[in-house]
């Protein structure tokens, strides 16, 4: 159904067009405070997110250098008798911003060193704290981006409807509106002169008489 066919007519067409505009303006100014705050959190998570990503690639980077030392020096059966049989715990932390919830930090919680077989090399040792810290560095990586996919959908769909009232909604309630208010007082103009020619046409016929 078309904006015009919703209208009612007449005067409750114009208290309808005045709430429906207001509302769409309070819309409008409520989703413009929410991408002031969503950009600037955006651009703040993007750059946690890459900053997370270089540090990232160095852990990596060290622990790939101690897991080839530690296969250097005892094989590959060492290395893999090195895993313990329990797996690392991952614990989120959220945060929420204008009704959007994304994650902010991480905490990883590894076996105790003490329940690993060490026993082979002396590669082995530093090669697990160094897969540890890649581990959570390829954690908070993972939570940082999910926040800036997050962030950046909502901000996406913020500036849609945002776009849609200014550029659509609004416009055309005004319009309507104002064609509205020219019919009216258009109506108004022609039914008072009607009663100006009906009572100029009471008082001939009275001053007639």
């Amino acid at each position: 159904m078309t904006l015009l066919a919703r209208i009612p007519p007449g005067r409750a067409g114009r208290l309808w067009l005045r709430s429906r505009l207001a509302t769409a303006r309070r819309g409008r100014d409520q989703l413009d405070r929410k991408m002031r705050i969503l950009v600037p959190e955006l651009q703040r998570r993007r750059l946690q997110a890459e900053r997370c990503r270089r540090e990232w690639a160095v852990a990596l980077d060290g622990a790939q250098t101690w897991l080839l030392r530690a296969a250097l020096l005892g094989g590959q059966d060492v290395v893999r008798h090195a895993v313990g049989p329990d797996l690392a715990q991952v614990e989120l932390t959220w945060t929420t911003t204008v009704g959007l919830s994304y994650p902010v930090d991480v905490t990883v919680v590894s076996p105790p060193v003490d329940a690993l077989p060490l026993a082979g090399n002396a590669a082995i040792g530093p090669a697990v704290v160094a897969f540890r810290a890649a581990l959570e560095a390829g954690v908070r990586t993972a939570a940082a981006e999910e926040a800036v996919r997050r962030v950046e959908a909502e901000s996406a769909v913020t500036s849609r409807r945002l776009r849609a009232l200014e550029k659509r909604w609004l416009p055309a309630l005004e319009d309507a509106l104002t064609a509205l208010e020219l019919s009216l007082e258009q109506s108004e103009q022609e039914d008072s002169m009607r009663l100006r020619r009906t009572a100029v046409g009471q008082w001939d016929r009275r001053s007639a008489t």
